[in-house]
Formats: C-alpha cells, structure tokens, sequence
C-alpha cells in the first residue's frame, strides 16, 4: 500500500519510493545474510579437515575446533545489541557497510592463519563483522515493509537463512576436494564485494529517531562474562572432569560476571539489553525457544561431521550433500510457515517444531557404523523441517513485540539469543561429547605411551591420528575409537533431545495461541511490549 497523501508523512509509513523496490532489497538484505549464516554452514564440514596435521590442516584439538566456532559467536552475540543500537543511531545502512568491509577483512585473515590461535582470533574479526550485519538487515527488512507484509518478508528471510545453510556445505567440500582448508574463508571476500554494491545503490538508510546511548560498561560484562563460562565449560570437557578448580573457578566465574551484567541492566538508564522486555512472557518465551533450538542445533552439526567423516568415511563434499535435507527443509517450510501459523496458532506450531527437533535427536541413538545412510537424510529433513516451524513464527512473535523504530533492539536481541544458545550448545554438548569419548576409549589407550594418551583421548580424529602413525599395531585403536564415538554421540543426542523437550514445555506454556490483528500504523506506533497476546 502507498503513503498516504498528506504533507507532513506519518513516520509509520513507507515512502512510496522505497515501498516499490521493497523485494529488491530484500533480496540484498538476504545476500548480506548469506554471508554470515554461509560462513558457519561451511566451517561445518571443514572442522575435520582443519584438526588433521599440517600441511592438509592445522592440527586443532578438538577444545581449538570449538573455540574457532564459538570464538565468532561469542564476539557476535556480545555485541549484538551495541550493533543493533548503533544501527539505530547511525544509521543502518552504514552500519551494514561497515560490517560487511569488517567481515570481508576477517575472512581474508583467516584464510592465511598459520595456527590455531591465529585462527581463532581472525574468527573473532569475522564475527565483529558479523554482529553489524546481521542486526541491521531485519531492521531495514522492518523499515520497507507495512505491519502487513512483514510476517511473509521475515518467512522468506528466514527461508534465505536455510539457503545458505544448504548451499555452505556443498561449497564448503567442494572447495575442500579441490583447494586448501583456507578457501573456505576467502570465498567470502566476493560475496562481500558485490553485497556492497548492490547495498550502496539500493538500500535506503534509517534509523531511530529517539536512539538509546550506548552501554559500553554493559557490553564488556557481557562479553567476559560468557566468555568465562564458555572457557570452562569446553576445559571441563577437555579434561573430562568438572570438579577440577580451574574448571569450577572459571565457570562460578563466569556466572557472576553475568549475574552482575543483569543487576548492571536492571539500574542502568541506557542498559545495552531492556530488561523490561523480558517481563512479557510471550516475548520471553519466544526468545528462549530461539536460543534451546539453537543449542540443540549446533550440538548435533558438530558431532554429525565427525559421524559422517571419521566413523562412515565420506568426504567433505558428501558430508555437504549429506546435510542438504536439512536446509533444503527450512528453505521450502520457513516462507510457508506463516499459513500453518494462520491455521493452527503460534503455540502449537511452535511446540510440535521443537517436538519434531527433539524426536530427530533421540534419533541419533539408533545411528551405528553401518546404518544405511537415507535414515541419516530423512532425519535431516525433519529435523529442518521442525526448525522452520519454530524460527518463523517466534522471528514474527520478536519483531512485532516492539514498535518499527526499534526494530534494531529487537532483531538484535533475537540473534544474541540465537548465537549465545549455539555457542553454549557446542560448548555444552561438545564438552558432553569429548567426556563420553574420553571415558570410552581411556582404557583402550594404555597401550600408548603415557605422554600420547591424554591427546590421543581428546577427539576421534586424534585417536585415529596416532592410530596411523602406529601402522598395524594401532588397527585396534580405529574400532575402539569408533565404538567410543558412536556412544559418546548417543548419549550427547540425548542431551540435546532434552534441551528442545525443555523448549517445547515453555512455548506450550507462555506463547498465545494466536497473535492478535492490528488495526492500524496509529496502533502500531504506540503499541507497547507486552501487547503481544496472552
């Protein structure tokens, strides 16, 4: 619909202009996506590729493979929401410039790491980047599309999210087949360039015209504080034991630190996070079924690699096609989502989304060394297809909680939740899984000198690792190696299972059963945070 023709336009309204190359940028704001959501779905099948010895990989530990991950989304999901505020500030056009240079820069970086550390810290780079990308892009998407049309706009983004979760993988082995580990990376860079293009000539700038000050002091309790609990979390799986006083001082650590960041919040009069937000519980609930879906998710791709490649022998390219069903799902689902929304109600959409989720990771029990593969991909797929089931109408439930002009607070707060859920998830279920693999193979490794048991005991690749430099005296190290995965990884699947169990309970208690219609943009503007339904 037009502007309406008055001198002095409603802010609410979309200037014609604009309103009439709304799918165009659209199509923008999704290739400026691509990017970020590209670069984790390929470092998926790269991780085993990356922790073999130079010069095909880097040699990373199974701890370093988990810090490379959550070192981007630690950074991501810590400055999200200054992000998302400087956006709103700034504006978010330039604010979405200047990310996609930051990550452009980043990935090149990363490409030439020489170790493990600097990759870790270039991954950090990328999700600086990041974190001003993904913000900025559901804010315009909320700036060029009437109340109206943004349930079918935020499903067609969300639709983007698992195109580029199918299209990571396959790039990833396919790069992988035919260059270095490091090209996983730098294919980023062109993306980069012509999403800035195409951004300078067709997305208009916005921003908010009462922006909040930003929360610096806030920022970096949040940061050190998730930062802490991560450490401890993956150094209490590294050792297999969570009793150990670096591993318990840092993780109490971390908690403090956090508890201290939400009291900072509560006092602060320009908090970096709302708190108040969260005193409506359909906005709350939403939000933490974003986060425990995510957990789930992350979890379950680390160690699904690991299956494909160490224990069934496929290459980095079939384990990209492998997971195809998985994305292929969100990206024919998510955009359709809202029409079983329309029918069935947020609530029950969302609870057998994340009840699908939790049946295809109780699934995974039932994986061995020779279980036929098409079992694998119809679980993907339904596991995919339970996922846009959830994104799409809690993405809905977030955006329209808050008011058009604070579309970056919200998009922000979503995706932070999103990142801190996929990062304590690898850090959670990776550590489940590094303990349950230690404690399985331990007893097989006595035959290896007493200095080679502790890091051949770290992850399957290393086991394996020292398995081949024995010849045929290591042959038993293979089966035990993948006897102990497989029952490590059934029992993180369990893990994971009952996370979106926990999910599902929440959303059947606190999501409405449908959202209510809205009148108008004068009810739209003045709409307060918890009008959302009960």
């Amino acid at each position: 619909m037009s502007s309406p023709a008055t001198s002095t336009p409603s802010p609410s309204r979309i200037p014609e202009a604009v309103h009439r190359r709304r799918w165009a940028i659209l199509g923008v704001l999704m290739l400026s996506l691509l990017i970020v959501v590209l670069d984790n779905s390929i470092l998926n099948v790269a991780i085993k590729t990356i922790s073999t010895p130079e010069p095909t990989g880097l040699g990373a530990t199974q701890s370093e493979l988990e810090w490379a991950i959550n070192a981007y989304t630690l950074v991501f999901a810590g400055l999200l929401f200054t992000a998302g505020l400087l956006g709103d500030r700034l504006g978010r056009k330039k604010v979405l410039l200047a990310g996609l240079v930051v990550f452009g820069l980043g990935s090149a970086l990363a490409a030439e790491s020489g170790s493990p550390v600097e990759l870790i810290a270039f991954r950090a780079i990328m999700g600086l980047g990041a974190a001003f990308v993904m913000p900025a892009t559901l804010a315009v998407l909320m700036n060029v599309f009437e109340r109206d049309e943004q349930p079918k706009a935020i499903g067609i983004w969300a639709g983007g999210v698992g195109l580029a979760i199918a299209i990571g993988p396959i790039t990833g082995g396919v790069l992988l087949d035919h260059f270095w580990w490091g090209s996983v990376f730098l294919v980023n860079v062109p993306i980069v360039i012509i999403a800035l293009g195409l951004m300078i000539w067709l997305v208009p700038d916005s921003r908010d015209p009462s922006p909040g000050r930003i929360d610096l002091f806030g920022v970096a309790l949040s940061v050190v504080g998730l930062v802490l609990l991560v450490y401890g979390i993956i150094k209490g799986g590294q050792l297999a034991d969570f009793t150990d006083p670096v591993v318990l001082g840092t993780v109490i650590a971390g908690v403090v630190v956090l508890a201290a960041f939400v009291l900072h919040e509560k006092r602060s009069d320009h908090p970096s996070i709302d708190i108040k937000y969260f005193k409506n519980r359909v906005f709350s609930a939403a939000i933490c079924a974003i986060a425990l879906v995510f957990f789930a998710l992350m979890g379950v791709t680390f160690f699904s690699v690991f299956y494909t490649q160490s224990v069934r022998g496929y290459s980095p390219l079939q384990t990209g096609l492998l997971m195809l069903p998985l994305a292929v799902a969100q990206l024919i689902f998510a955009p359709r989502a809202r029409l079983v929304v329309d029918r069935f109600g947020v609530r029950a959409v969302t609870t057998g989304g994340l009840l699908l989720v939790a049946a295809m990771l109780t699934a995974f029990t039932l994986f061995e060394t020779d279980t036929p593969i098409w079992l694998l991909e119809v679980v993907f797929f339904l596991m995919g297809t339970g996922m846009a089931h959830i994104m799409t109408p809690t993405s809905v439930v977030i955006m329209q909680a808050l008011p058009r002009e604070k579309a970056g607070s919200a998009s922000a707060l979503s995706n932070t939740f999103r990142q801190v859920g996929g990062a304590l998830g690898i850090a959670v279920l990776g550590s489940v899984l590094s303990t349950a693999y230690r404690n399985g193979v331990e007893d097989k490794l006595t035959v290896l000198p007493a200095g080679l048991r502790h890091t051949a005991g770290e992850s399957i690749e290393a086991t394996l690792g020292v398995a081949a430099k024995l010849g045929p005296k290591g042959e038993p190290l293979v089966s035990a190696a993948n006897d102990s995965f497989l029952h490590a990884m059934h029992v993180t699947a369990v893990w994971g299972a009952g996370v979106a169990v926990i999910g599902a309970l929440i959303v059947f208690l606190f999501l409405p059963g449908r959202l209510p219609r809205e009148e108008g943009p004068e009810q739209e503007k003045s709409e307060p945070v918890g009008a959302t339904g009960r």
